[in-house]
């Protein structure tokens, strides 16, 4: 298999972590021997508020308030992924990475630097409605009411811009694709635009 990068991107509750470990199951049976590179932008973030330093503890009270961290933060913490332990050849599944802009802009040139030419966008489209729901059922401790509201009222402003920068760059496969619904259509629908079926 060629290496190729996977984008995966939507409103926090949209079911992204879910669809990249249905991913990773399929890349991994079409060809066990290519290796694949994966990041997670909120597990990354979530392990980095745990630390003791200043600018860890600032972090950590917009995390607990539902807010978005600093892109430089954000760009910080999956850089470091991608220098640590990004192997040539690799494909990437990229979930969540990236929510702003400025992100989106940087994460475009780690594909030249890194030889990756084929590149999806997979925007898992679903409503405020449904991702409260969701992320209320999940349980985590930053899942509250209020967390959750600030989390997707800035989805206009701060995340479509970057949906958008991907959806208008002839450089990726952008896949529109429809949030609702039994997870295992969602999955089949993914695969199928992917030509992974």
């Amino acid at each position: 298999m060629e290496p190729q990068a996977f984008i995966f991107v939507g409103r926090s509750g949209s079911g992204k972590g879910t669809q990249v470990s249905l991913l990773l199951e399929v890349l991994k049976q079409k060809d066990p021997t290519h290796k694949i590179f994966t990041v997670e932008t909120g597990k990354e973030l979530r392990k980095f508020i745990e630390g003791p330093s200043f600018t860890q503890q600032l972090a950590h009270k917009i995390q607990a308030s539902g807010g978005f961290q600093p892109s430089f933060l954000a760009i910080y913490n999956w850089s470091k992924v991608f220098i640590d332990t990004y192997e040539k050849g690799m494909s990437m599944v990229l979930d969540g990475t990236s929510r702003r802009l400025p992100e989106a802009i940087a994460l475009d040139s780690v594909f030249d630097f890194y030889g990756i030419t084929k590149c999806w966008v997979v925007y898992l489209d679903i409503h405020d409605e449904e991702a409260t729901n969701r992320l209320l059922a999940r349980g985590r401790a930053d899942d509250t009411h209020e967390g959750i509201k600030n989390r997707l009222s800035g989805f206009e402003q701060d995340m479509k811009p970057s949906i958008d920068f991907f959806r208008n760059n002839k450089r990726y496969d952008f896949l529109d694709i429809n949030g609702i619904g039994k997870i295992e259509d969602i999955h089949a629908d993914i695969v199928n635009r992917l030509g992974l079926k």
